[in-house]
């Protein structure tokens, strides 16, 4: 019987192929991809809050539960991004271990954190703006409030050293659930393998994304958001990636084709040479 999962020596080797196809892929595609991703993730967001917002009560008399629910909503939105779209902290993980493996050019990467971080915020943007503030969806009390203090919550009250690092441990378990998501071969066991990091990491009030309290009035602006909370979390989130990403390579690709000499174990020549060809050559 053929085991359920992947190797992590497959899993490292699936996400270089990964990285090739990313690198191929047209611009727009990647971008309108992005773009998807973002609204898609944002689903789980917005749910979140509502589960958390939704709850005063119960926040006041016990907050590690609110906590625990609102965490256990959210990775409906990662699950979808895994599955359909192309997420900036997917690509963070993916591209570094190609480029370190130079099956793609170095310049690839900046140019594709680019385009899926711009997609994914004008897919954010649009989630927020036209789904949720004109849909009214959550206008009314207590959520309108809640919105308002959870964004000061997460990208104001914080220092930014400490938003910095709870970047890192967002990314960090995000990249852990799409390694395992990668290595599960059927669609439930790739759900729930990307469930129980995203839970976690929301759970425990790591950080990343646009906190939706801004388009609601929140004594936040965009430009003190960018500097404090986005510039720090996206750094943060970077390094969380990397995390995953350099020890993938250290360990379970550190002989990744053996400088061409791999091709041995198939009769292959340094040059791509098949060996009986070589041995023709000698013959004549």
């Amino acid at each position: 019987m053929d085991p359920s999962t992947l190797r992590p020596t497959e899993v490292a080797a699936y996400f270089l192929k990964a990285g090739v196809a990313k690198h191929n892929d047209r611009y727009d595609y990647v971008f309108f991809k992005a773009v998807i991703a973002g609204v898609m993730l944002s689903f789980g967001g917005l749910l979140s809050e509502v589960i958390s917002g939704g709850s005063p009560a119960l926040t006041q008399s016990n907050p590690g539960l609110v906590k625990i629910l609102g965490g256990f909503v959210f990775p409906v939105g990662l699950v979808m991004c895994v599955l359909v779209a192309w997420l900036a902290l997917m690509c963070l993980i993916i591209f570094p271990m190609a480029v370190l493996k130079r099956v793609i050019p170095w310049w690839s990467l900046p140019i594709n954190f680019i385009i899926v971080t711009f997609g994914n915020l004008v897919g954010s943007l649009f989630f927020g703006a036209i789904l949720v503030k004109y849909s009214g969806v959550m206008s009314a009390e207590p959520y309108a409030t809640f919105v308002k203090s959870f964004a000061i919550k997460k990208a104001a009250e914080p220092e930014w050293h400490q938003i910095f690092l709870r970047g890192i441990g967002c990314n960090w378990l995000v990249c852990v659930a799409v390694w395992q998501a990668a290595g599960a071969k059927e669609t439930i066991s790739k759900i729930y393998a990307i469930w129980i990091p995203i839970w976690i990491f929301v759970a425990c009030s790591f950080d990343h994304g646009i906190p939706l309290g801004i388009m609601f009035g929140a004594d936040l602006t965009v430009a003190e958001y960018i500097r404090k909370s986005l510039i720090a979390s996206y750094l943060g989130n970077i390094v969380g990636a990397l995390l995953v990403a350099l020890p993938a390579n250290y360990f379970w690709l550190r002989d990744f084709e053996a400088g061409g000499l791999r091709n041995a174990e198939a009769a292959v020549a340094r040059d791509g040479t098949p060996s009986e060809s070589l041995d023709d050559d000698k013959k004549r």
